[in-house]
């Protein structure tokens, strides 16, 4: 089967990116011919994709490295601007907020797209599509493909979050996209409702199902402690390798540092992105991981609404009953500097400081400050932050497949989002390699809580959620703390039951056939959002 897809953005990085990433290589695996549109510059860096077209030239230029080729890669040609949920810096071109852009921008941005979409249409006759995000891939599809191929629409729930629900005027694109979708996909129960009820359309929960991320469990699985020590010097000694032939980074505040009013095209015309990394950093931060330390990690994007400040704070708190553990933070984005600056304040004792944190574009984080405003013993505190610089690392981006060495080391992972998650892929990748996912209860996040909670022992139930709320890093911490503390027979018997069922309820294969299904309209075998 021949199966077009649209995701607009890259292949490497965050969640939707892996997501299309794992679905490409699945549907490969599974003997489909796939051909994916995004903005990934380098393509040949995934295995699984045999040639990759752009129209950088005037018209569309292909580069095969394997024929027959079962997966091309597209980049479309945006004449410079692409519009995107949050801030972040990309290669080469301007990627700005969709409420930034003005109405030219955006019929441009749309133009291009459908012309490219059609072309390979015309070209490959795929049977199938799959469009990634509320907008604007839904609508890009229909206007490109019409009643021609059918398709489905994927929702990983930042568009809906960040773009429709705050800014009206990207409705009516919405309405466009879905309107033409043989069905829904969503990671969980509450973006399904969130969609429901921002969309208003009687006639779309009939066509909404269930399709989540998957895991790839053949490469997250638990290890044991000399194996997984092994796979993280493995991952430390390949990334200084690559530091050591890798040219000067440019400074990091060049990416991370400029307020969105701020940047200016010709700033992000270098080639200087969010998503480029500077490899020596997570060598450095892996170095600093010794024998007998109690890891935890953090990973996903630096920006407010994924609450790391909220673990940061919670970190002396499991320090004092737990003085091993120790926490590697994995990721990118405009908040790291802010991350760092907290993390000195508390170690310096600046509690007044650090209660006054604000997010990378000036919102308040009220749980945090309402952490500080109820600390009930400060000197203790300060006392167990003292040496948090030292028991922090920030590693910047990870690759995907580089994760499968880092978590099976780990003895939990918090995911702290504050803000609606479509689903915690990173939350089940942990489970799935033995490492303890304390997610924020809430959105997707706590379904995966309650799917985990559903097959391990009930003394670990408590261990698994946190609330967002004025308690949240007093939560948190206890979270950590009891896990790390817990008696061995309780913790192999908690890992054993999650490694189960994850292996049981996510995999890309089946994440796979999800897509197919939905593309086709045939709905009746696939999972109710419930």
């Amino acid at each position: 089967m021949k199966i077009l897809i649209f995701h607009g953005y890259l292949l490497l990085g965050t969640g939707s990116n892996v997501y299309n990433a794992e679905l490409g290589a699945a549907l490969v695996r599974a003997g489909h011919e796939v051909h994916l549109l995004c903005q990934e510059r380098s393509p040949f860096e995934l295995e699984w994709v045999d040639a990759a077209g752009s129209w950088d030239s005037g018209s569309l230029e292909l580069v095969t490295r394997s024929s027959p080729a079962r997966a091309t890669v597209y980049r479309p040609d945006l004449g410079g601007v692409l519009p995107v949920y949050v801030a972040d810096v990309y290669e080469g071109i301007s990627a700005r907020p969709f409420n930034e852009l003005s109405t030219g921008e955006l019929d441009a941005y749309l133009s291009a797209n459908v012309a490219a979409v059609r072309e390979v249409a015309e070209r490959v006759r795929p049977d199938v599509a799959l469009a990634n995000h509320l907008v604007m891939g839904p609508a890009i599809l229909a206007r490109a493909l019409g009643d021609s191929v059918p398709y489905a629409v994927k929702i990983h729930g930042s568009a809906l979050e960040y773009t429709v629900k705050p800014y009206p005027r990207f409705r009516p694109y919405a309405v466009e996209g879905l309107a033409g979708a043989r069905g829904v996909l969503v990671g969980s129960r509450h973006t399904a409702e969130s969609l429901w009820a921002e969309m208003d359309d009687p006639a779309l929960p009939s066509r909404t199902r269930l399709g989540p991320p998957g895991v790839d469990i053949a490469r997250f699985a638990p290890r044991e402690p000399a194996a997984a020590r092994a796979g993280l010097t493995a991952l430390r000694d390949r990334l200084a390798a690559a530091a050591a032939s890798a040219a000067p980074s440019a400074p990091r505040a060049t990416a991370h540092s400029m307020p969105a009013d701020e940047v200016e095209p010709d700033d992000l015309a270098a080639p200087v992105s969010s998503f480029t990394r500077d490899v020596r950093e997570a060598v450095v931060a892996l170095d600093t991981i010794e024998a007998g330390d109690r890891l935890i990690v953090f990973v996903g994007k630096l920006i407010a609404s994924k609450g790391v400040e909220l673990l940061l704070a919670a970190l002396p708190l499991v320090l004092a009953r737990e003085p091993r553990a120790r926490l590697v933070v994995v990721g990118f984005g405009a908040f790291r500097e802010g991350l760092q600056r907290l993390t000195a304040q508390l170690a310096a004792g600046d509690l007044a400081a650090a209660a006054q944190t604000r997010g990378e574009d000036g919102r308040e984080l009220p749980q945090l400050a309402a952490f500080f405003a109820g600390l009930a013993d400060a000197d203790a505190y300060r006392e167990a932050a003292a040496d948090l610089t030292d028991r922090v690392a920030f590693a910047g981006r990870l690759d995907h497949a580089e994760l499968a060495d880092l978590l099976p080391a780990a003895e939990a992972m918090a995911v702290t989002s504050t803000f609606p998650e479509a689903f915690g892929m990173v939350a089940a990748e942990a489970a799935a390699c033995g490492a303890l996912p304390v997610v924020a209860n809430h959105s997707g996040l706590g379904e995966v809580a309650r799917t985990l909670a559903a097959a391990v022992p009930e003394a670990a139930h408590p261990w698994l959620s946190f609330d967002i709320g004025p308690e949240a890093v007093a939560q948190l911490a206890a979270a950590l703390s009891g896990w790390l503390e817990a008696p061995e027979d309780l913790r192999a018997a908690t890992r054993a039951a999650m490694v189960e069922a994850t292996r049981a309820r996510y995999s890309w294969d089946g994440v796979a056939r999800t897509v197919i299904a939905a593309a086709r309209g045939e709905l009746e075998a696939l999972q109710q959002p419930s």
